[in-house]
């Protein structure tokens, strides 16, 4: 018999992320996505988060210094998927997905509060100083 190839995914799936901005204030946006041999792709899950309160939503925002390197986590919500042999796993991180999730001026301007917009760009670090990582729990195979 032979055994098909599979990954298994369930429970808290996340991003940490080690990026920097040129603006005051940006969103981040990542997403699990899987991707059909015929190149369809389905998103999975997502999760975001706006730079002002990486810390913490419940404290009050903190802007940041354009160009500063600063870490992320963004909580990609429970969820569980079988990728089947022949897919493939994406992993997409944008700036922006409205009209899901409110627009972000970048400007650092309290929010509402102001019809100004500011483009950002953003740089995201993948290596042995700023490892930035997806985490994925893996269901092992019986």
């Amino acid at each position: 018999m032979t055994r098909r190839t599979v990954l298994k995914l369930a429970g808290s799936l996340g991003l940490g992320m080690v990026a920097a901005a040129s603006a005051p204030d940006t969103d981040f946006i990542a997403r699990l996505i899987d991707v059909y041999p015929n190149g369809v792709a389905f998103n999975i899950t997502e999760g975001i988060i706006r730079a002002r309160f990486r810390r913490s939503i419940w404290e009050p925002p903190q802007l940041l210094t354009p160009g500063q390197v600063y870490e992320y986590t963004i909580d990609l919500q429970v969820t569980g998927n079988v990728f089947k042999t022949g897919h493939r796993v994406r992993v997409h991180v944008t700036s922006s997905n409205f009209p899901l999730w409110d627009r972000n001026p970048n400007t650092g301007h309290p929010q509402g509060m102001t019809a100004e917009l500011q483009a950002a760009e953003q740089t995201i670090y993948h290596d042995q100083t700023y490892p930035s990582h997806i985490i994925l729990p893996v269901v092992p195979p019986l």
